[in-house]
């Protein structure tokens, strides 16, 4: 992930507290936003949640009001729905058979607005869902433990994950303790530094041991790495990034 991720903690303590990075839920478009529209911006769409339905899965999220959301494959296969007056639209699917990445992208008239966010669904939902995001924390959709995931490009480290209402969460590793404020959503995330193979990290009173950087290969690729899944990928400017995903409690 980008050097600027981590920012200048990187050289001060074991573990120094990453402002979390994950905002809140965009508010309802204003006048403004739609104007902007209009002149030919348009803001990528943002998914929030995931459910499941039989064999289905059904994502929630928010975008421009009117607008056309895709999730489209590398394969060119696509999933669409329309975005309602106040922003928010639904996308049904049928559960893949493996892992599928997907990469949302907003279309109002002629314009389109790719998310710089992958969204990686793995095993067909049997395993984690989750948004991979460039220079940020990767968020989870799916039901996951207290450590959501491990970010990692080599150098530095960034865990992250969800604490029930908010409440604040102790994380351990390399014998040092922080306590994080989680956001308004629950969500945290916490700088560590690099580790030159498996170590333990310690989130919520649970346990996980990270098994280390994905190997030199190809990309994107998914795996099972440890006690959860290992995602190799590539950021922006062709940067190599790890993703490891704890499997849910």
């Amino acid at each position: 992930m980008k050097r600027a991720m981590f920012g200048k903690a990187g050289t001060a303590a074991l573990l120094g507290v990453l402002a979390t990075a994950c905002a809140p839920p965009a508010a309802p478009p204003t006048v403004e936003a739609e104007s902007a529209v209009a002149a030919g911006w348009t803001r990528p769409p943002e998914i929030l949640s995931v459910q499941r339905a039989a064999a289905s899965l059904i994502f929630t999220g928010e975008a421009e009001p009117g607008a056309r959301v895709v999730l489209r494959s590398d394969s060119g296969a696509a999933y669409a729905a329309v975005a309602d007056a106040r922003g928010r639209f639904d996308i049904r699917m049928a559960a893949p058979a493996g892992d599928l990445w997907l990469r949302p992208e907003t279309q109002v008239g002629q314009d389109a607005a790719p998310s710089p966010d992958r969204l990686l669904i793995v095993a067909g939902g049997r395993g984690p869902i989750a948004i991979l995001r460039a220079g940020g924390p990767t968020r989870r959709l799916d039901r996951a433990p207290a450590l959501g995931a491990v970010d990692s490009d080599g150098r530095m480290r960034l865990a992250s994950g969800r604490a029930p209402a908010g409440a604040p969460v102790v994380v351990r590793a390399g014998g040092e303790s922080v306590r994080v404020a989680p956001d308004g959503e629950g969500r945290w995330s916490l700088m560590l530094r690099p580790s030159n193979g498996p170590d333990e990290i310690q989130a919520g009173g649970g346990r996980f041991a990270w098994p280390g950087e994905a190997d030199p290969g190809a990309s994107p690729r998914v795996e099972r790495a440890g006690q959860g899944w290992r995602i190799a990928w590539t950021g922006a400017a062709g940067a190599r990034q790890s993703t490891w995903l704890p499997d849910a409690a």
